[in-house]
């Protein structure tokens, strides 16, 4: 009972949030607040203008999974400080997009030269080849990449898990796995309150969405009654637990074969668009300001299904 009304109060503030930050971003950074959540155990969920970002804080210091914006920088060290004083000694960027990794640089500037040891920054290593040159200091760059299906590390008393998603939002997605706090940090694979935005020119693919979503899936660990036991911070949206990821999987599995049904018909992509096989989740998953349209996340389908 306590976790479900953990989880509603966390997602009624969320919703609550939502509409004031899309605002916020049309004034400028100057006006976004950074909004922080306890999740469970040594994990908390910061909320402001781009992606979420996860903290996990300690003994050992703070660990970030993912960084927003650069101007937002001091507003979110403002607020981690308020969790723990001590030194900033991880980053973790769950993919490359520029609402995940913006305040690498800035942050890294942050943590003092003198520190016993260093900023690790760490990435799957397709994010290190896509990473932008241009008007970048080498502070910020992820430069602990890894290979390999996984990566893990012990900080603040706790193994940390992180997984590689072959080709699945893009071809460098990592997934994050606290697990002795029992959360998750989905990056933007995980999405609940738009429709995935699949990106096909940076290696992402249908499949691979899918498949890191049911990764996830056994990564979690419902409690009573299907409610709360592992939470799931998304890449942007509420928080969630298992349940609120089968759905989302369900989703891009029906409408994926709804459109498989319409490219055996022989329908065109325009055709396809018109037949509206996402009609149903449309007041769902639409959100204000996101790239992830409908018309969008059909033709990235049609796409990945061959449809031509």
């Amino acid at each position: 009972m306590t976790t479900g009304i953990f989880k509603l109060t966390v997602t009624l503030a969320l919703v609550a949030l939502s509409g004031s930050v899309h605002a916020q971003q049309q004034s400028g950074f100057e006006n976004v607040q950074i909004h922080v959540l306890p999740v469970q155990g040594n994990v908390y969920m910061l909320v402001g203008a781009g992606g979420n970002i996860t903290a996990q804080v300690g003994r050992d210091g703070v660990l970030l999974v993912d960084t927003e914006f650069g101007p937002l920088a001091p507003k979110i060290m403002a607020e981690v400080r308020k969790l723990n004083q001590g030194p900033l000694r991880w980053i973790i960027n769950t993919h490359g997009h520029p609402d995940h990794v913006g305040g690498n640089d800035a942050l890294a500037r942050m943590a003092p030269s003198n520190q016993l040891e260093p900023l690790g920054i760490i990435a799957q290593g397709n994010v290190l080849n896509r990473w932008p040159r241009s008007g970048q200091s080498d502070a910020g760059v992820p430069l602990d990449e890894y290979f390999t299906k996984f990566k893990d590390l012990h900080f603040n008393g706790e193994a940390i898990i992180i997984y590689h998603e072959p080709s699945a939002h893009t071809d460098g997605d990592s997934v994050v796995l606290f697990r002795g706090s029992d959360v998750i940090s989905a990056g933007d694979v995980f999405t609940p309150e738009r429709y995935p935005f699949i990106d096909l020119a940076r290696g992402g693919s249908l499949q691979g969405e899918i498949d890191a979503l049911n990764h996830i899936l056994d990564l979690t660990v419902p409690a009573h009654t299907e409610e709360g036991g592992t939470y799931v911070i998304p890449g942007h949206g509420r928080l969630c637990d298992e349940d609120d990821v089968v759905e989302y999987r369900d989703m891009i599995v029906i409408v994926r074969d709804r459109i498989q049904d319409l490219i055996k018909k022989g329908k065109n992509l325009e055709q396809v668009k018109a037949a509206r096989p996402t009609l149903d989740y449309d007041g769902r998953f639409i959100e204000k300001g996101s790239t992830a349209t409908p018309d969008q996340f059909i033709e990235t389908v049609y796409k990945s299904l061959g449809g031509k």
